[in-house]
């Protein structure tokens, strides 16, 4: 297969685990019906590690209940097989009750969907985490293609080192973006935030060569948005409880997505996405970690973050005042956000607002 046939959605290889054979049968066919072209099915679970071996699937739909071996004992073996190739599975279950869903995500699954299913909410779940996959694979094949650059041309690293920097700070830029477009967000925005939290960063300690690391790794904080469903991320009212638990896990699939790699930048990128979303006073999520527990980067990230979302524009609000922002920042020192950065971000409020006046929307926007 080709590169370009690999980056097409419709060629994800997608394994379909269940012991009803008409439930096999159904999701055949709307997987068809969708013109997914590189569709397997098994009705025993004990095939799953074999069939993976000779041909390592992208997406794996998998049935809790089973005979001979569970939905949960089958991830274990994939995982065991696939260590970080491990493909993306969404659990399929007549199972209700939180407990299990919460085991399928806690044990490797990426989504879950029960019984009876609606197909279009199905292919909208497969879909994502196909772009999950491809995001996941993208990021892989660029470590994998720098790592053979460095080995082959040593004698020219002195040279091409402003090169390959450039090419792998746009990769970031763009995954970034990536996550902001579905987001119905610019990728201004994460310009911005990610030149604020340097500047922050600067004024809290870092040195100039960790802010740079910071700047160039603030732009992929939201990048596991590729994960949650459009019906859920581009809800344009209030999420219902168990729509806002699955808009969280964000953070966590951001974390997934950039993790495994050994670059420091991806570290940070793995580090921020997971955290942003942490609170000062252990209210945030995904950990509920708590005051210098949350990472410096990700304090740094979640200031910044909120800043420019509230002063500006999105399809469901208007732009803040800088003043109506900088209020609620200073209600959030030391609850959202940590009192020293609130500080220091006071002090550098000028700076900030010249950020925004540089980095502005087109007035098209």
């Amino acid at each position: 297969m080709s590169d370009i046939d690999a980056l097409n959605p419709k060629n994800a290889h997608i394994l379909i685990v269940d012991d009803e054979a008409s439930n096999v049968l159904l999701l055949q066919r709307i997987l068809d019906i969708a013109a997914y072209k590189q569709v397997q099915s098994t009705e025993d679970p004990r095939q799953v590690v074999e069939m993976f071996r000779q041909r390592a699937f992208d997406i794996v739909l998998l049935d809790l209940n089973m005979p001979y071996m569970n939905g949960y004992e089958v991830m274990e073996q994939l995982q065991a097989e696939a260590g970080e190739n491990m493909p993306m599975v969404l659990m399929l279950t007549a199972q209700h009750a939180q407990e299990f869903r919460q085991h399928a995500l806690d044990n490797g699954a990426l989504d879950y969907v029960t019984k009876p299913f609606n197909a279009e909410e199905l292919l909208s779940r497969i879909r994502n985490l196909v772009d999950v996959k491809l995001a996941r694979d993208f990021i892989h094949k660029q470590k994998e293609i720098l790592e053979q650059k460095v080995a082959q041309r040593t004698h020219e690293l002195e040279l091409r080192t402003s090169e390959l920097h450039e090419t792998r700070l746009q990769v970031v830029r763009r995954l970034g973006r990536a996550a902001e477009y579905r987001d119905n967000e610019t990728g201004l925005h994460i310009v911005r935030m990610s030149k604020m939290a340097a500047a922050l960063g600067k004024a809290a300690g870092m040195n100039e060569y960790e802010c740079d690391l910071l700047l160039n790794a603030a732009p992929m904080h939201d990048i596991g948005k590729l994960g949650i469903p459009d019906n859920i991320l581009l809800k344009p009212g209030k999420f219902e409880a168990d729509e806002w638990a699955i808009m969280q896990t964000h953070a966590q699939i951001g974390a997934d997505i950039l993790s495994g790699d050994d670059s420091e930048l991806l570290n940070m990128a793995e580090e921020i996405a997971l955290t942003h979303h942490e609170k000062w006073n252990g209210k945030g999520y995904p950990n509920g970690l708590v005051g210098e527990g949350i990472p410096l980067a990700g304090r740094l990230c979640a200031l910044s973050d909120v800043f420019d979302a509230l002063t500006s524009v999105r399809p469901y609000k208007k732009a803040w005042s800088v003043e109506k922002a900088v209020d609620l920042i200073k209600e959030e020192s030391g609850e959202h956000f940590d009192p020293r950065l609130v500080e220091l971000f006071l002090q550098l409020l000028p700076e900030m607002i010249a950020i925004k006046e540089q980095y502005a929307e087109p007035e098209s926007e």
